[in-house]
């Protein structure tokens, strides 16, 4: 279901709010983890199988060392599959960069929020 265009103006405004007050809360949040990359997660996955390859030549050649190391290189490409990839810097869309229309007065969102709320439960809106 689309959003009316009032949702979405006040879904920007919202956005612009959070990206002036907490520009130190959305870097955190926007450099969380990354997904991994395809390279990485096809290489691991042929180390990992690799890996197996040698755990399996330990047992059938009854090699512990060979086993343990076939072990440590499938392990090794796990993580290398499912390790994030870099993090890319987080830039705030368009509409929080200040391509948006200017705020109509000095008074914070909260307070706009707040002042649409009492003329709500009075019934003027």
């Amino acid at each position: 279901m689309p959003l009316s265009e009032q949702e979405q103006r006040l879904l920007e405004e919202m956005e612009r709010s959070l990206y002036r007050n907490d520009a130190d809360f959305v870097a955190t949040v926007g450099a969380s983890r990354g997904r991994p990359s395809y390279r990485s997660i096809a290489l691991g996955a042929l180390i990992a199988i690799a890996g197996i390859g040698g755990i399996l030549a330990g047992v059938m050649l009854h090699q512990l060392v060979i086993g343990i190391v076939g072990f440590v290189v499938m392990f090794a490409g796990v993580l290398l599959a499912i390790k994030p990839s870099k993090s890319i810097p987080v830039e705030p869309p368009a509409s929080a960069r200040g391509a948006a229309r200017p705020a109509r007065s000095d008074t914070g969102f909260m307070d706009k929020m707040n002042h649409r709320w009492d003329r709500r439960q009075d019934g003027q809106e």
